[in-house]
């Protein structure tokens, strides 16, 4: 990856999702305006908020869909990211972290 570039792959199959009331919600249907969590698998070098398999929130109109050896990944900038979810928690650095 170069610059601030981020490769991410969406969680689940085809980032289907299910209600709390376990009903299964496809990847297709239409919901207004929803953010997407994302698993962190390449950084460029210029990147500061994310390591490699940080989870990240992001627009999924935003992006770039693109495929390495037969996997589906999506290519963002550190900036079109909204949060970052990591066990750690490092003072370094600012921003939200889950």
């Amino acid at each position: 990856m170069l610059n601030d570039r981020i490769l991410v792959e969406l969680e689940g199959p085809d980032a289907d999702r299910k209600s709390s009331g376990g009903i299964l919600i496809p990847a297709t249907a239409q919901v207004g305006k929803r953010l997407t969590w994302a698993q962190v698998v390449a950084v460029g070098p210029n990147v500061r908020s994310m390591e490699l398999s940080d989870r990240v929130l992001f627009n999924p109109e935003e992006r770039y869909e693109v495929e390495v050896g037969g996997h589906d990944y999506i290519i963002l900038r550190e900036r079109d990211i909204h949060a970052v979810a990591a066990k750690r928690l490092d003072d370094s650095h600012t921003g939200l972290y889950l």
